[in-house]
């Protein structure tokens, strides 16, 4: 991984949020609305010991509206350009916030429900409150998302770790993914949540602190639900897909982890891309 992410590290200080409305946490908190389709479940499958982590979660809180996060995006880009980490995925998520969008440019791809998210990560972390850039691996890890040393020290420290929940996709339909989740135990408690993200996607930014720049992004979160809860340790169902008319089909991908509610780490995770 050394050889592969050779980004420096920006000395740019992380921009807190200009406003703080914590909220309770729980990360396993539905944000766009659950959407699951009835029907087509198999044979609950048996519960399997814990193995070997196949995929690292890295989270980005990131806006079009900060000067301090085109670092960050550029480093995001690098995770998703190097894809394995000692044969672990590196799955990347790219979070654009929305409390950047009243000081002079709004950002496209930004949320309500994705700045939600980040509270309840300040929450977590016990930080004094949200900020950009700010980065995430597998729930359990933070730091200023342009730190390229620590991100490539937090994805091998958790690349090293055992998963407790091991997620399968597959795509029968181009508007249906099926998911199975068969986790360590049956005490395993989590929230199944998928993300469709997008790469290659640029932005010529005319106002704000990003004045004049053009800006690039991939992992953008374009969907982001909770599909539903571990039962006994599994879980099988059915997400319903649908896609915007400008989002490109070949630089989608599915992504569905398990994120415990009580400490917010992500016990698991697999990714689909959609042009396969």
């Amino acid at each position: 991984m050394e050889n592969n992410l050779q980004l420096e590290t920006i000395a740019n200080a992380a921009r807190p949020r200009p406003f703080l409305r914590l909220m309770g946490f729980g990360l396993g908190v539905a944000l766009f609305g659950v959407a699951l389709a009835s029907g087509a479940f198999h044979t609950k499958p048996t519960a399997t010991s814990e193995t070997k982590r196949k995929a690292v979660v890295v989270e980005l809180f990131t806006s079009e509206g900060c000067s301090s996060c085109p670092p960050a995006d550029a480093l995001l880009l690098q995770l998703r350009q190097q894809a394995q980490q000692d044969g672990t995925e590196i799955i990347p998520l790219g979070f654009h916030v929305d409390y950047w969008n009243d000081l002079g440019w709004r950002d496209r791809f930004s949320s309500a429900a994705y700045t939600h998210r980040q509270e309840q990560y300040a929450h977590q972390f016990a930080l004094d409150g949200p900020y950009t850039p700010q980065m995430v691996v597998d729930g359990s890890r933070e730091f200023t998302g342009n730190d390229s040393s620590r991100a490539r020290s937090a994805i091998a420290q958790e690349a090293a770790l055992a998963q407790t929940a091991d997620v399968q996709l597959t795509l029968p339909s181009p508007d249906k993914l099926v998911v199975n989740v068969i986790s360590s135990g049956n005490n395993v408690a989590g929230d199944v949540i998928l993300a469709i993200t997008e790469d290659n996607l640029m932005t010529n930014v005319a106002a704000g602190e990003n004045n004049g720049h053009v800006l690039h992004h991939t992992a953008v979160v374009r969907d982001f639900r909770t599909l539903g809860k571990l039962a006994q340790g599994t879980f099988q169902g059915e997400a319903p897909l649908a896609t915007a008319k400008e989002w490109k089909p070949k630089d989608l991908r599915y992504v569905v982890f398990v994120q415990e509610p009580s400490s917010g780490r992500i016990a698991g995770a697999a990714s689909l891309p959609v042009g396969r």
